[in-house]
């Protein structure tokens, strides 16, 4: 499913500006703000102060994206996409997963936009006991209604973090004793032959763009999944269970 033809539950929204400075204050996770573009209202100022202040993802949008997202609502050019779930600090989970005894396993998506995909990737992460999804503030899937029925509830039971510097967070993993593999076709190197055991980061990219250059740099080994057909590319939910597949294979010889 294109990104583009993505069409939200209405319960995913919030409605107009002084609806929205409501959901800031009452510290609703919000996943994006919709601006009309040229739209004016006495509180709009208030608004964008606050998207600011809280460093809050948004972007204008013209009056035909209203249309197709409000559905009749009164939106006064404002819309916030509101998360159904809460999202988890990084930095306070990875000390509480290691007092916990735990040896973490994450997965971090890069660049991966589409809904459906994420919510199948968070339902294979819930089943082979993944710890947490680290997800990028911008530029990647949001946490919505739709995507947590894909996951068939995953979402709801397993912890999802939120960065706004991806990079930043994968060097803090890094400086905490976490491996980072990149989940990717650019090596000649099987993912079964790469080390999967110990606290471990896999970092799985879009099926379009694939893993960004920086994030292939930072990690630490690289792994492909052999393939024999002619397509030469796998859905990058199928990947996840594969790669995960293979970590828990080793994790588990090496427990």
């Amino acid at each position: 499913m294109n990104k583009n033809n993505y069409k939200p539950n209405t319960e995913d929204f919030v409605f107009g500006t002084r609806a929205v400075l409501e959901a800031i204050e009452a510290g609703k996770e919000i996943n994006k703000i919709l601006l009309l573009r040229g739209g004016q209202n006495p509180l709009l100022a208030e608004l964008k102060k606050r998207i600011q202040e809280l460093d809050l993802p948004f972007q204008y949008a013209p009056e035909e994206k209203f249309q197709q997202l409000a559905r009749g609502k009164n939106h006064q050019g404002v819309l916030a996409m509101v998360s159904p779930c809460v999202y988890e600090d990084l930095e306070n989970l990875v000390p509480i997963l290691f007092e916990q005894g735990k040896t973490p396993l994450f997965l971090f998506l890069d660049q991966i936009t589409d809904v459906r995909n994420f919510g199948a990737i968070a339902r294979s992460a819930e089943v082979f006991g993944v710890d947490a999804l680290i997800i990028p503030q911008k530029g990647g899937a949001l946490v919505t209604s739709d995507a947590i029925k894909t996951s068939a509830g995953a979402l709801h039971r397993l912890p999802v973090c939120r960065v706004n510097f991806p990079d930043k967070a994968l060097k803090y993993l890094k400086e905490s004793g976490f491996f980072v593999v990149a989940c990717t076709e650019k090596t000649p190197k099987h993912i079964s032959d790469v080390k999967l055991t110990g606290p471990l980061v896999m970092i799985l990219g879009s099926e379009d763009e694939g893993i960004s250059p920086k994030h292939l740099e930072i990690a630490d080994a690289k792994g492909k999944i052999p393939m024999l057909g002619g397509v030469g590319s796998l859905n990058v939910s199928v990947a996840a269970g594969i790669a995960l597949y293979q970590a828990q294979e080793q994790r588990s010889k090496n427990a």
